[in-house]
């Protein structure tokens, strides 16, 4: 479980291919500190398993399904990479929970200047956005970050000059894949109200005006 609130800005040092998986070893200092076999490490908000480590890298392999449903298959040798440890009970939750399993890939569309802030655009895919509400939290990633607005395939984040300057959204430009994981709530309360992709927010066991007729509610 982790939080969302990069703790540094690490480097590929190494991307090793296989037929369909991904072997990376990446450059880090901070998140070192303890590191030992077996610990989870977020990498541009995927939860990867460390394999290998020394006084200031880490080696972790990168699975079929991992490199289909993010963007880690694209990483080369120098590109700089979101890390984050595992949350410590004992830490506050200064982001939103985050599992560092990955729902889809967005793409940056625009970045523009706000004053302070730059205000990113980011188009996603349905399975994302379905969970994307304005105000509501997301995982770009691996960034904690607060949804400003959303349309029918696309959202929008504002970044502080401190999230600029030790991410990796700081220095991606227009055209950058980015991992994208959504607020793991939105998913409980859509299974619990029996909603599905398919069925839709009217659909057969989710919640309509009928629905709300049935159980004695006036619209």
């Amino acid at each position: 479980m982790f939080t969302g609130l990069v703790e540094e800005l690490g480097k590929v040092r190494a991307v090793a291919r296989g037929a369909k998986s991904v072997r990376l070893t990446v450059t880090a200092k901070a998140i070192m500190d303890g590191v030992k076999l077996g610990d989870s490490i977020a990498v541009n908000g995927t939860c990867l398993t460390v394999v290998e480590y020394g006084g200031d890298w880490f080696t972790a392999d990168v699975m079929p399904e991992t490199v289909e449903r993010t963007a880690l298959a694209g990483l080369k040798s120098g590109d700089a990479v979101n890390l984050e440890r595992t949350l410590r009970v004992v830490d506050r939750l200064g982001g939103h929970i985050v599992s560092g399993h990955i729902d889809g890939v967005g793409t940056i569309k625009t970045k523009e200047a706000n004053d302070n802030a730059v205000v990113v655009r980011i188009a996603a895919p349905a399975e994302v956005m379905r969970y994307i509400v304005a105000k509501g939290s997301i995982a770009v990633d691996g960034i904690s970050l607060t949804v400003a607005a959303a349309g029918p395939d696309w959202f929008t984040v504002s970044l502080i000059p401190h999230t600029a300057s030790v991410t990796t959204l700081g220095v991606k430009g227009v055209g950058a894949p980015v991992n994208l994981e959504a607020d793991v709530i939105g998913k409980y309360v859509e299974k619990l109200l029996g909603l599905t992709p398919a069925d839709g927010a009217g659909g057969k066991g989710g919640l309509s005006a009928r629905f709300f007729a049935d159980n004695g509610f006036t619209l």
